[in-house]
């Protein structure tokens, strides 16, 4: 189990109503719980889906604080609150000046298509499913170099850029990507903007796996994969510099880490 790495518990009101958290309670983690079924679950003010057996999901952006709120609505109309303290992470940031200003700053045109871009890509994952593949051990989609991280930033030109929100793996173009875990297919373009062909996996309860810059897709949407099955092929599409597959996770449209997921990477042979 992927969530094996972290067993917490809440105590909450009532010790007899402590409730078992399983994953990483840090930026870019998240955690499964298990309530009665007919309760209500909230993170801070927000309602958090909970499946017909009281499962539930909750996940912490990149700039969550050090605690965050979570509240029980027992079926009998109790509620019932505490305090998740939220471990601290620290992010690469770099700095470069003297850029052509295009490259900072995109013309009214292209932003128009990236948000058209964006916006189909949020509808994509709007309605969170009840399937449980994220409850398995997750693999590597690609093998090689780590060449970006999750949180990362860079600062263009004295401009704050939007934080880098996955993994980097470096291959050459044309390897094979596969699913890390089982899922469903609810997103397959060849032509974004920004990430050129672009995959996005339905793992249940709002957790959702991103695949940018491919240059083949072997799946449409709908497709059911199981674990290791192929998706397409690395590339270069989109906003790249050189073959990549940049690996995202979203915990509904909260941006997650996919390396937490995973063991480290086995070296292979080239």
């Amino acid at each position: 189990m992927i969530l094996r790495t972290l067993a917490i518990l809440l105590a909450l009101t009532a010790p007899a109503s402590a409730i078992e958290l399983k994953g990483h309670l840090q930026p870019g983690g998240f955690a499964v719980g298990t309530v009665e079924p007919g309760a209500t679950v909230l993170l801070g003010d927000n309602p958090v889906m909970v499946g017909s057996d009281g499962t539930f999901v909750i996940g912490f952006g990149r700039d969550q604080g050090p605690e965050q709120q979570i509240t029980i609505i027992h079926a009998d109309g109790k509620p019932e609150q505490q305090m998740l303290s939220i471990a601290p992470r620290d992010y690469e940031i770099q700095r470069i000046d003297k850029l052509d200003q295009n490259m900072v700053t995109p013309d009214p045109a292209t932003e128009v298509r990236i948000k058209s871009d964006q916006a189909k890509v949020r509808a994509a994952r709007a309605t969170p499913s009840d399937r449980r593949d994220f409850l398995t051990s997750f693999i590597w989609p690609v093998t090689g170099p780590i060449s970006g991280v999750y949180g990362s930033q860079r600062i263009l030109n004295g401009v704050p850029k939007a934080p880098h929100f996955g993994t980097d793996i470096a291959a050459p173009e044309g390897s094979q990507i596969v699913a890390p875990a089982d899922g469903v297919v609810r997103f397959a373009e060849t032509d974004l903007y920004l990430t050129g062909g672009t995959v996005i996996l339905d793992h249940g309860f709002g957790i959702y796996s991103s695949y940018l810059h491919m240059s083949r897709l072997d799946v449409t949407v709908g497709d059911v994969l199981r674990q290791g099955q192929p998706i397409g092929a690395v590339g270069k599409t989109g906003r790249a510099t050189g073959p990549h597959l940049h690996w995202g996770l979203n915990w509904n449209e909260t941006r997650l880490d996919p390396a937490l997921l995973v063991p480290p990477m086995v070296a292979t042979a080239p």
